[in-house]
């Protein structure tokens, strides 16, 4: 780690600029976590009978429809968890969406068919328009921002509301969770509702009108999931999820096949993960998410670094997938090679509207109690 400080307790250290320490060397993403833990996690907070309730609240409102709640799925080990939980356990008519941005792994796709099978799940992929999506992919790229995942994060974020708002379901049962996402420095990775931001970089850098990208403004947020009255319910922070024991469980009863490090289900995130953060910025995703586990307590600290010790991918892998983006982004390798090296950006570069989504905090806590909260 040579001198870098690095936290007593969890794997986090001074690549996060944020990072801060107590006088016992532990960092605030701990504390930050621990704060979560209290008002998020539910699983030893009588989350079960929360989840039981849920469930019939959700059957009754449903009882008229054809479908019960929507999903994303991605084929990736949380969504695929929570498909088998809400169909398998709770018995609830499931709706699935997936996002087809043109970099799935093959592993991916044959998962979202196993899984969809097995479970008798209705799936829509949603393809996007991969001509324009390439351009507003390529922006992000030579924006030089950490975070180039935001595109496809958004339109999957915005495609789920506004499939559910068309579908008139009530509820998105979602994925996200404490125990995996909740230590993540804001300058590694930006939120990726900013649909303002996604335009200023488009604007700046791309070449093809953004005609159906999937989008929703802040006020588009505030509207569907406040004023319409969608849920979105994480319902893997009322259950207790530990990730190596879902990974069993959906390989025995699902068929499902592990695609490796966290989010890797797709080639542009494990070029993302694995090559792009590592080589142009020194950021290492996966002490952010090993140090989660660490926290709750479903891998030692001594495991977290001994995973860390290791490269994110084998260096073939690594190679591959960048000679893949290239070919497929219509680049040269010099123009990658001078993309890689010019000058690191942050989302503080381009008009955004994070002071917007701050004035709107007090009314968008409003929304999360509402849709993140079981009553």
């Amino acid at each position: 780690m040579g001198d870098i400080k690095i936290c007593s307790r969890c794997i986090m250290d001074e690549t996060a600029k944020e990072i801060t320490f107590d006088e016992k060397g532990i960092c605030n993403f701990c504390h930050h976590y621990d704060n979560v833990l209290v008002n998020e996690i539910f699983s030893n907070k009588g989350g079960e009978e929360k989840i039981e309730k849920l469930i019939e609240e959700i059957k009754e409102k449903g009882k008229n429809s054809k479908y019960d709640c929507l999903i994303g799925l991605s084929g990736g080990v949380d969504s695929s968890y929570v498909a088998y939980l809400v169909r398998k356990k709770y018995g609830l008519r499931v709706y699935a969406v997936h996002l087809d941005n043109g970099w799935n792994t093959e592993l991916a796709v044959a998962n979202v068919e196993q899984i969809v099978k097995r479970l008798g799940i209705d799936l829509n992929t949603y393809v996007l328009d991969w001509k324009e999506f390439r351009d507003i992919q390529l922006s992000f790229l030579k924006s030089s921002i950490s975070n180039i995942e935001i595109p496809t994060d958004h339109a999957i974020w915005a495609l789920l509301i506004k499939t559910a708002a068309k579908m008139k379901i009530p509820y998105i049962i979602a994925g996200n969770n404490v125990v995996t996402e909740s230590i993540m420095p804001e300058s590694w990775l930006y939120g990726s509702k900013d649909s303002r931001l996604i335009k200023s970089i488009h604007k700046r850098f791309g070449k093809v009108k953004m005609k159906t990208f999937p989008s929703l403004s802040t006020l588009d947020y505030i509207d569907y999931l406040l004023l319409r009255g969608i849920r979105w319910v994480p319902i893997l922070n009322y259950v207790n999820y530990n990730k190596a024991e879902a990974k069993e469980l959906l390989i025995k009863e699902l068929g499902w096949r592990d695609y490796g490090g966290k989010h890797y289900e797709s080639i542009f995130t494990r070029f993302f993960h694995a090559y792009y953060l590592p080589e142009k910025f020194g950021y290492d995703l996966r002490k952010s998410y090993l140090s989660a586990l660490v926290c709750s307590g479903q891998i030692t600290r001594q495991e977290a670094l001994e995973e860390i010790s290791k490269p994110p991918a084998p260096k073939e892998i690594l190679e591959s997938d960048r000679d893949y983006v290239i070919k497929k982004f219509g680049l040269t390798i010099e123009q990658f090679e001078t993309i890689l090296r010019s000058p690191n950006k942050t989302y503080q570069d381009y008009p955004n509207n994070d002071k917007l989504w701050k004035r709107f905090n007090k009314f968008i806590k409003i929304a999360r109690k509402r849709i993140t909260r079981v009553q």
